[in-house]
């Protein structure tokens, strides 16, 4: 198998995974769920959890809300590169078939810039304090399916902006530490 055909193959599982996950969306209770997964993921989460990090844990607080602000810039600001680099539609702009029922926050989808959010957050939070791991592991989980449920990205986007959110943390928690 080429190349060529091996991309037109991950591709076409890419929209098939799209199409059909979207139909979940189809219930209503699914779908309000990760309305509100998605709308939580935003911002609303991680902006009242580094709140909650500053009234807990006052001064101590501060460094990880820090470097949780610090990867979270950087975050929109490679993702916001990247979708006016890469033009990728999204899915519902594309496949007829998928159920779109969620409202984007910008016209493009590669790449997830919830997802690559949640785990940059998600990822800094942790490694300060381990013990949120309870709440926060699920609540990444949901965001980035909330994504490809809502009928916004495609899972090769969701992927992407896990593995860039990954990246950015593990580069901040490393910078951080020197401080």
């Amino acid at each position: 198998m080429g190349m060529n055909q091996m991309i037109n193959r991950i591709q076409a599982l890419d929209s098939a995974l799209c199409v059909t996950v979207s139909h979940s969306s189809q219930y209503r209770l699914i779908r309000d769920w990760f309305r509100m997964i998605s709308r939580l993921g935003d911002g609303i989460f991680w902006y009242a959890l580094m709140g909650l990090i500053i009234v807990t844990q006052q001064n101590e607080g501060l460094l990880p809300v820090l470097n949780m602000a610090t990867s979270g810039l950087t975050g929109t600001l490679i993702y916001k590169w990247l979708k006016h680099k890469t033009l990728r539609p999204r899915p519902y702009q594309v496949h007829q078939d998928v159920f779109v029922t969620g409202k984007p926050l910008d016209r493009f989808s590669f790449p997830s810039g919830h997802t690559l959010h949640a785990v940059a957050f998600g990822l800094v939070a942790l490694f300060y304090f381990p013990l949120l791991a309870f709440i926060l592991l699920p609540f990444i989980v949901m965001v980035a399916m909330s994504r490809v449920i809502l009928g916004l990205h495609y899972p090769s986007d969701v992927l992407a902006g896990a593995t860039i959110g990954y990246v950015i943390a593990q580069i901040s928690i490393r910078i951080f530490s020197l401080i």
